[in-house]
């Protein structure tokens, strides 16, 4: 009688309070992986996967893209010469590779900065064209000799692209499979993999900012918008990559405990256009298709909360960036009238291969009956979009519409989208689509004026060159955007991220 009592006030006690979660789980609009080597990713997935995995010299404060504001990560302090030409790094000591690939050092700094820029070991070797020697001074120092003066040579070891540091050791033991078994020094260890289902990370205990909260996260790939939605309803997920749209937006603000983040780098949107081409080789074409497109347009479609107008061929987040450009107002008449003087009383017809990603092909849609009210006339050739990112590689579009962000500095955008040595089809191509080459002499000049209000009127002067020639259009702007359960703290205000996707850190949590 007294053990039934005893065991009946237990039960009426105060009950203990559950253990905070500590397994994280992320809906991805990808498809699948395509590499985990930091190098080679370039598809938000993978840019969003291997800020997880890898570490820099330097780093992004976690919710920021201020590229002034850059702080130590493996480097803990750096100095450079007098003209900006040699510049050494001091490395932490004791900081350790995941799954027991022993101690971070120069020579892993050396081996992977040298890897950056070698263009059959990494997509952004023309990033480190200006690299004369990368060289291990002792186990912990690292210098770092340039040919001539880059504009943000910090930038370049940053947390992005071809600045991410990987082990030496397990590069060269692993060879092909590195690309899907990765080692790196951040805050979460690559586990497993799941091809077309999902990515899990387990936490690294031995991480030198401390021992994350959470200790595991998995990445699911959930295509299509409404699985993502149905999941993150049913709690199978605790946050997701959203939609920029103004539908979506509605229902999830009418979802209960839902948060939306709304966050930069901007994506860019604009109309290149192949001046090289007939008949975009006469301006007056060009201009024509300047005053058919109304920047309004797509900002509309999306939702004013995602994104805005274009105003000039630049991302308004970079430094460097004006909006004091040559203005092409939105005008069908004037645009009607233009064809004409070109030879083109009855208006223009020409063919656009698009992706047929739905996201990519419901805007083009929308661009399509947009140029109608100006008598051009777009035939949209809908391919997969793999294929798609081939062909315009090979001038088969005279209008390419292309939406990226890049590291936030005017000269990788300028350099990259309108410099003539990355044109495609040349054996230095990146992305001008366009064969754009007036603004090169400003571009140049600007990666090696040792004055910074010198060097950004540089930049400002080459985007209004670059739009006066109309080598591209300003289409629109948008953010990225993701929705969490309201107890997913990011452990930052999450402002921006220059992966594209979330930050999951060491301070990252599930609030119960």
């Amino acid at each position: 009688m007294l053990a039934t009592m005893v065991l009946a006030c237990a039960a009426c006690g105060p009950k203990p309070s559950p253990a905070a979660k500590t397994e994280l789980t992320l809906g991805s609009s990808a498809a699948d992986i395509n590499t985990l080597d930091p190098h080679f990713a370039s598809g938000s997935a993978d840019r969003t996967l291997v800020a997880w995995i890898y570490g820099a010299l330097v780093r992004f404060p976690p919710g920021t893209i201020d590229a002034e504001a850059l702080e130590p990560d493996l480097a803990e302090s750096w100095s450079a010469s007098d003209d900006g030409l040699v510049w050494t790094f001091n490395l932490r000591q004791g900081v350790q590779w995941h799954r027991g690939y022993g101690e971070v050092t120069a020579d892993d700094v050396v081996f992977s900065l040298l890897k950056s820029a070698d263009p059959s070991r990494s997509a952004y070797s023309s990033d480190y064209a200006a690299f004369d020697v990368v060289e291990a001074l002792d186990p912990y120092t690292v210098r770092i000799k340039l040919k001539y003066r880059v504009p943000s040579l910090l930038g370049l070891l940053s947390n992005y692209s071809g600045g991410f540091i990987i082990s030496r050791k397990a590069y060269e033991a692993l060879g092909s499979d590195f690309a899907r078994n990765p080692v790196g020094f951040g805050p979460f260890q690559f586990e497993s993999i799941e091809l077309g289902v999902a990515v899990t990370f387990v936490r690294n205990t031995s991480y030198f900012r401390g021992e994350p909260q959470l200790t595991k996260v998995k990445y699911r790939f959930l295509s299509s918008a409404s699985a993502r939605g149905l999941a993150f309803l049913a709690g199978e997920i605790d946050a997701a990559a959203g939609s920029a749209d103004q539908n979506w937006l509605r229902h999830v603000k009418a979802t209960p405990g839902a948060t939306i983040d709304i966050f930069e780098p901007s994506e860019l949107n604009l109309l290149h256009v192949n001046t090289k081409m007939p008949p975009f080789d006469n301006i007056l074409v060009r201009r024509a298709l300047a005053h058919a497109v109304d920047p309004n347009r797509l900002p509309q479609y999306r939702g004013a909360e995602f994104s805005r107008p274009a105003k000039s061929v630049v991302p308004s987040d970079n430094l460097g960036y004006t909006d004091d450009v040559p203005r092409y107002d939105f005008n069908p008449d004037k645009a009607r009238s233009l064809l004409r003087e070109a030879g083109y009383p009855n208006g223009l017809a020409f063919n656009m291969l698009v992706s047929q990603s739905p996201g990519y092909y419901v805007e083009l849609q929308i661009l399509q009956a947009n140029l109608k009210e100006s008598g051009i006339m777009v035939t949209l050739q809908p391919v997969e979009h793999a294929t798609w990112h081939q062909l315009i590689r090979k001038d088969l579009n005279p209008v390419v519409p292309y939406g990226a962000s890049r590291f936030p500095i005017a000269d990788v955008y300028l350099t990259q989208f309108f410099h003539s040595s990355s044109s495609v089809g040349t054996p230095s191509a990146v992305t001008n689509f366009s064969h754009c080459s007036v603004a090169d002499k400003q571009i140049e000049a600007a990666r090696v004026e040792l004055d910074p209000q010198r060097q950004i009127e540089l930049w400002k002067d080459a985007q209004r060159l670059i739009i006066r020639e109309v080598c591209a259009i300003p289409s629109s702007e948008g953010a990225q955007v993701w929705v969490r359960n309201e107890k997913v703290d990011w452990g930052f205000p999450l402002k921006a991220s220059i992966s594209l996707g979330p930050l999951v850190t060491e301070r990252t949590r599930i609030v119960e």
